[in-house]
Order: C-alpha cells, then sequence, then structure tokens
C-alpha cells in the first residue's frame, strides 16, 4: 500500500472511522438505531454441567475456586459492552483472561449460560445470537459477522483467488460475481498477481494478507479477528497493522480484535477493553486507560508504554489567558508528539480548540507535565464497565 494511504490512515485524512484514531474517540452511532454489538452480562462456563458454577460466579470468586469447587472452567463473567458501527474495540488481556472466550460468542461458537448477545442485522430488532436458530445462525455467519483466526484456516491446497472466495463459495456466490468481488479484495491487500498460485507458496505475511481478504470479500459489517498477527515477525506485523488501518479507512467495518500486545491494542483500537479472570476490568480510549489506570493489573499493563503514542495535546493542556491570546492554533485532538512538534514555532505557546473555539494552551512546561505524570493516582477517576 502506498505510503500517501498508510499517512491517511493515521491522520484521519481519508474516512470518518479513522478520524476517531486521531481523536480516541469512538466513532459516532447517530446515524444507526442499535450499535452493531451488544455483550450484556455475558457468563461463559466451561463443563459438563456450567449452570452449577453460576451462583459462585455471582459471589465474585475467582477461576480457581470456581473450578476447585465445581469442576467446572470459568471462561466469562457478566461482561457487557457496546460496540459502535464502525469501531475498532480491542480485547485485550493475558493468556487465559477470556478475550477469545468473549469473541467467539459473537458468532455463536461459544455459547452462554447467561445474559445475551445481541447483532445488528439491519432489522427493527437485533439479533440475539444464542436465541438464533439454525437458519439464522447461518445467515448470520455468512452475510454478517466474518472471522480471521490467529491460525490464518486457509487451505494451502487451493489457490489465493479460491481461498478469498471460499466464503462466498460456501453462500452459494455465483463464479462471476464471485470472481469480481475477490479481484476487488485481492487489489486491497495487493495480491492480485498471487491469485493463481496455491496459498502454501507465499509467505506468513501475505498468507495473512489473504485471510484478511476473505474476511472483508463476504462483505460482512462485523469482523472478528483473533491474534491475527501473533505468529509474524514484529516487522511484517507493524506492516499489516498498518494496512488494517488503510483497509478500515476505505470500508468502515466494525472490529473486534483480540490482542496481548498493549502497543499492538493502543495503535488499532478506537477503545480497549482489558480483561482479568474472565471479566472486564476496564473499557475506554487509549487515553483514558493510560492516564487513569483503574486498578493495579491495568496500571502494569501500561506502565512501560510510550506516553508520545498515547497521548493529545488535550491531555497535556493548560487554562488560556482571557481573552486568548492570537497564535498558532492546534485541534486538542491531535497527538501530543505532532503539537511538541510546533511548540518552538508558536514561540512556546499553541492555542488549542475545538469546534472552533479555544478550549485550552500547550506549552512545553505542561507537554513536559503530561509526559512524566503519575499514572493512577488516587485522584484519577478510572472508566470502569
Amino acid at each position: 500500500m502506498s505510503d500517501t494511504a498508510k499517512t491517511d490512515a493515521k491522520t484521519g485524512t481519508e474516512a470518518t472511522a479513522v478520524t476517531e484514531h486521531q481523536t480516541g474517540d469512538a466513532p459516532e452511532t447517530a446515524a444507526h438505531d442499535h450499535p452493531a454489538v451488544s455483550f450484556r452480562n455475558v457468563s461463559i462456563v466451561f463443563g459438563e454441567n456450567p449452570y452449577k458454577a453460576l451462583p459462585l460466579m455471582e459471589t465474585g470468586q475467582s477461576r480457581a475456586d470456581i473450578q476447585k469447587e465445581t469442576g467446572q472452567v470459568l471462561g466469562v463473567h457478566d461482561c457487557s459492552l457496546d460496540v459502535a458501527h464502525g469501531e475498532i474495540l480491542v480485547l485485550m488481556g493475558l493468556s487465559g483472561s477470556g478475550k477469545s472466550t468473549l469473541l467467539r460468542a459473537v458468532n455463536g461458537l461459544n455459547p452462554i449460560v447467561q445474559g445475551d448477545v445481541l447483532v445488528d442485522t439491519g432489522s427493527a430488532e437485533m439479533q440475539s445470537v444464542p436465541k438464533a436458530n439454525r437458519k439464522q445462525l447461518c445467515d448470520l455467519r455468512t452475510r454478517h459477522v466474518a472471522m480471521v483466526f490467529q491460525q490464518f484456516g486457509l487451505l494451502p491446497w487451493r489457490t489465493v483467488r479460491d481461498n478469498v472466495g471460499l466464503g462466498l463459495e460456501l453462500s452459494g456466490v455465483r463464479k462471476k460475481e464471485r470472481n469480481r468481488r475477490v479481484d476487488v479484495q485481492l487489489d486491497l491487500v495487493g495480491l492480485r498477481q498471487w491469485a493463481g498460485r496455491n496459498v502454501g507458496e507465499l509467505s506468513g505475511g501475505m498468507q495473512q494478507r489473504v485471510g484478511l481478504a476473505r474476511a472483508f470479500a463476504t462483505e460482512a459489517p462485523i469482523l472478528l479477528m483473533d491474534e491475527p498477527f501473533s505468529a509474524l515477525d514484529p516487522l511484517i506485523r507493524t506492516r499489516l497493522q498498518d494496512e488494517l488501518l488503510d483497509l478500515q479507512a476505505r470500508l468502515k467495518r466494525t472490529i473486534i480484535f483480540v490482542s496481548h500486545d498493549l502497543d499492538e491494542a493502543f495503535k488499532l483500537g478506537n477503545r480497549i477493553a482489558i480483561l482479568e479472570g474472565g471479566r472486564i476490568i476496564q473499557c475506554g480510549t487509549p487515553a483514558e486507560i493510560y492516564t487513569n489506570p483503574a486498578n493495579d493489573y491495568v496500571a502494569e499493563f501500561v506502565a512501560h508504554m510510550n506516553p508520545l503514542g498515547v497521548l493529545r495535546a488535550r491531555d497535556a493542556m493548560i487554562p488560556a489567558p482571557r481573552p486568548a491570546p492570537t497564535g498558532i492554533t492546534l485541534p486538542a485532538t491531535t497527538p501530543l508528539a505532532d503539537a511538541m512538534r510546533q511548540l518552538s514555532d508558536a514561540k512556546d505557546k499553541l492555542m488549542l480548540t475545538e469546534g472552533g473555539h479555544v478550549v485550552g494552551m500547550l506549552t512545553n512546561a505542561s507537554a513536559v507535565a503530561a509526559l512524566v505524570a503519575k499514572r493512577g493516582d488516587e485522584s484519577s477517576e478510572a472508566t470502569l464497565t
């Protein structure tokens, strides 16, 4: 993909969905009557008698205690979360935290024992996944929700074209239309010239592009991504993250992305939900989580983050004098790193604006103070879910 496209994907000049990456805010949902996905008090338990574990879960018992007492394994408990249309929501946590378990409830791969998962299918009412019959579940998986697995899930003996078109083939799409849609996706991921090659001949990074193209080819508005880049080399992983943002700028899908990599989560996510022991501990924008970690567990995650990759100018602003002096102005949502580069030209004073009005001022001193500030002190208000 072109450098211009990547720049646009980071600056937000190409699409609203990526503007939110610049501002750190979730996409607007005014054009929709419902969120794209709604988790409502979702609990998932693995074992022969999952309902046996519910009383202990309600009292806040740990996963280890529940398993010792009942023989059942807690997947997730009482998880509530709405995912906006066009949003990239990252589910994050250590191995075994429940992030993949929650993700796979969206398309019914993991049955829930309590609560509900609702998906907007364009009807007047959202579709309840656990209450869906076989026909509704098949429709959900073929038309509304696509998935990219960590293990790629490709068929190495088939060509790139046939792999990308697999979902369309299984849905009964005619070959001419299937090839047209496949060609569009191959162009997007830069693999058109590889269409006739067996997918087993491709590198790991190229195979992952095939997986992305296959998911996007179905034109499903919701995309589930379960650690899709974790098996790749760091350089390839970074490149594919950029390409995903570029694709999102063009296609504006709703993406629920599982990751255990904080840098990846902060780079991709409009919001991040951090899980521990099967429970959502905190959900918020990268800046909210960095500046106000909900507890020590979250604080440990963000302790070694580079604040310049997270903070916006508004996170470092101080009150502007009245009347506000004239001079260089910047949107308050400008990345702090970019704003600091302009401070020398602005003679150590940048006026920050929102909606055309000055809302504060950035100085060298206020920028440095924001960078060295202690995170999660007692005066901070954490965003809890």
